[in-house]
């Protein structure tokens, strides 16, 4: 049979001391429109209002709250006027998410927001129930303009923190890095696909003083350096060259992710070419280039 011995730990901590600023946690037991009710393992319950759930605005009481759901909270007052232990989730927040938020500001660990309103230079979510900011320039890899940040709302973002100030309550997140992890991945896949020697089309993407880049098309891109753009020496790659030309170009060398090109190169082969078919032509019967020799054997 059961003893009072087996419950000692349950009926102590029923009875311990609970305190104005204390963080208790306990398990939801109860949801209405105006509070959650919270078993604290403590002779009475606590109770969070509604307004003191969250700060998000799109929070909804109804739907983000389950019974079962472990809540950690701020001890309020020891007494509601009803009996009853008053938390609130969101004072717990300010204390316990600024050390989550320094935690994942150390390991760069990737977090998935939704983006709940759009502001001016950027958007705006909440992690770990802290409102963030993302900058326009930390949404995507490309300019994203202002008047396209309204597309971001309601949308799932990975992103990382890279300014979490508790102090200054300066919560700043990022999807950039991310992203562009992800893209140098898919290039790196492509590139491996890609051999020294292969002969292939591209379009000129841009001209630099040193060479030009060529898009060769399924996000892939390497440069054609000034001195591999044609055979003799040009001052500047807008001589030979303009953007949007369509170009075949060789791949000479694939470094750290780099596809060096050449134009230069296809020029040899076709001369190569043109010696080997003259040299096979010469080689049958009687070699001579000779005018006379070629209308004797024609017969005149």
């Amino acid at each position: 049979m059961e003893s009072m011995e087996d419950f000692k730990d349950e009926i102590d901590r029923s009875f311990r001391q609970i305190k104005e600023g204390d963080i208790v946690t306990g398990t939801v037991i109860g949801i209405e429109d105006t509070e959650v009710l919270l078993d604290i393992k403590y002779y009475t319950q606590g109770v969070i209002k509604a307004e003191d759930l969250s700060e998000d605005p799109k929070f909804s009481i109804r739907t983000d709250v389950k019974v079962g759901d472990e809540i950690s909270a701020t001890v309020v007052a020891t007494d509601d006027g009803n009996g009853n232990i008053l938390l609130s989730k969101r004072e717990a927040t300010k204390v316990l998410a600024w050390d989550k938020l320094k935690e994942l500001l150390e390991s760069g660990e990737n977090v998935t927001v939704t983006v709940s309103e759009a502001v001016k230079s950027g958007v705006v979510c909440f992690l770990e129930g802290i409102r963030g900011f993302i900058p326009a320039s930390k949404l995507s890899l490309d300019y994203v303009d202002d008047d396209a940040l309204n597309d971001y709302v309601g949308k799932k973002l990975q992103v990382r923190v890279i300014t979490a100030d508790e102090k200054d309550q300066k919560l700043v997140l990022s999807a950039k890095e991310i992203l562009r992890e992800k893209a140098d991945e898919e290039r790196a896949q492509k590139i491996s696909n890609v051999e020294v020697g292969l002969v292939t089309e591209g379009t000129v993407e841009s001209l630099q003083d040193y060479g030009a880049f060529i898009n060769l098309g399924n996000g892939l891109s390497g440069l054609v350096h000034i001195s591999q753009i044609a055979n003799q020496r040009i001052a500047h790659p807008s001589a030979v060259l303009k953007v949007g030309q369509k170009v075949k170009v060789k791949v000479t060398a694939i470094k750290d992710g780099k596809l060096s090109l050449s134009m230069k190169a296809l020029d040899e082969i076709a001369a190569t070419e043109i010696t080997e078919e003259k040299i096979e032509f010469e080689s049958e019967g009687d070699a001579t280039t000779s005018l006379a020799d070629l209308l004797k054997k024609a017969g005149f």
